[in-house]
């Protein structure tokens, strides 16, 4: 099995550092402007040149992760810095809310009603922050997570469309990211902040979102944590409970919790069996939990995301438990994925496939897909597989 992890380590070390990262190094970055385009075609060419604030701030992460963990390449610094600049002056409204979308020039396009803005400019100042030293990053990380937090129990503000009181629903985005985000800023904050931060992200994820009697994780809840029947709260979405498992792992594996592990990888295995195309291959992207339609008219679409989130939590799994299903899974999310998302014509990935596994979309960028969870997931799956090489070595010696 030695060779055999020798060979995924680096392909997926390579496919990062010699194809990704160098795709939106050439092809991303607007030299008149600042900043980045997202909006890439299949080779590369912009397209479209609004910047979605939470793809700003995605990539701003990505550079300064990578400086941090990788290598201290001034190149990769110097190309989250100038994005952050641009951000810095651009990105927020006067009370600290990060807008949605900007111009190319950095005028307000789209008003700030996404609460996942703020978490990805949390994230991207706090990585640069560890990159850099700058304490005006730390502050901008560190004011912007609490403005998350004060804005947790009613994301939207004036911008929510619900009518009051009617069906009062919460949803399952913003604990799952808090249960991440919280890891990330950990140095930046008040411990008991981050302490009381992943007990309550574990206790919404595990208990409230996860419904045992079904082993799944749903998207949408009642105010008190109940079933709610009706298209929102029937709606699973396998790559969010996926991705979000291996963020419980982490916790789980900070916190010394192996039984908070053994969970999250038994829901996680029931989620992937779930979702998995029995017909087609490959995971759905929606799913009824009673078998109705589903809302979402792209429910059987195949994206990157959720492969490349799922491929990490097996990974995860196998790495913290050792259960031979996991890395049974991660082989066979691994065929897929490397057979119908990467392109080896012009770098980078697909974002969308029909049901067929067909490519629906050339674009490698756009205003959902950006410079994120293919280098993470690249990232993560290298350092996992060389975590579980040096293990069975130490077994083997």
């Amino acid at each position: 099995m030695q060779s055999t992890l020798e060979n995924y380590i680096q392909q997926y070390r390579d496919n990062l550092l010699d194809d990704v990262i160098p795709f939106w190094l050439k092809n991303s970055f607007d030299q008149e402007f600042g900043g980045f385009f997202t909006c890439l075609d299949r080779t590369g060419k912009v397209y479209d040149t609004d910047k979605f604030v939470w793809l700003q701030n995605r990539q701003i992460w990505c550079f300064s992760m990578l400086y941090n963990q990788v290598e201290k390449k001034q190149e990769w610094l110097d190309f989250a810095i100038q994005g952050a600049e641009f951000m810095k002056a651009h990105g927020r409204d006067k009370d600290g809310n990060w807008y949605f979308a900007l111009t190319r020039t950095g005028a307000p396009l789209v008003q700030p009603h996404s609460i996942f803005s703020d978490c990805f400019a949390s994230m991207a100042y706090a990585q640069l922050y560890m990159a850099t030293g700058n304490e005006e990053y730390a502050k901008i990380a560190v004011d912007t997570f609490h403005n998350i937090l004060k804005k947790q129990e009613n994301s939207k503000g004036i911008y929510n469309k619900s009518y009051p009181g009617t069906r009062p629903i919460q949803g399952f985005s913003l604990p799952m990211i808090l249960s991440n985000l919280v890891l990330e800023l950990e140095t930046l904050l008040d411990p008991e902040l981050v302490e009381s931060t992943m007990k309550n992200a574990i206790k919404s994820v595990m208990e409230v979102f996860y419904q045992s009697e079904l082993g799944l994780i749903l998207e949408n809840v009642s105010d008190k944590g109940e079933f709610v029947d009706c298209f929102e709260g029937r709606v699973i979405n396998p790559g969010h409970g996926l991705e979000a498992m291996w963020f419980i792992m982490d916790l789980g594996n900070k916190m010394s919790d192996p039984k908070l592990i053994r969970k999250a990888v038994d829901i996680s295995l029931n989620i992937l069996e779930y979702g998995w195309d029995k017909e087609y291959q490959g995971i759905l992207y929606f799913k009824d939990v009673k078998g109705a339609p589903p809302l979402q008219l792209e429910w059987d679409q195949k994206l990157w995301w959720v492969h490349v989130e799922t491929m990490v939590c097996m990974l995860k799994g196998y790495m913290y438990t050792g259960d031979q299903r996991c890395w049974d899974w991660f082989e066979k999310v691994h065929a897929y994925s490397w057979s119908h998302f990467a392109d080896s014509e012009h770098g980078e990935w697909f974002g969308y496939l029909n049901r067929r596994g067909e490519v629906l979309s050339p674009a490698k960028g756009g205003k959902w897909k950006g410079c994120f969870h293919v280098p993470r997931g690249l990232y993560q799956c290298w350092k996992v597989l060389e975590t579980i090489k040096e293990k069975q070595s130490t077994l083997t010696v």
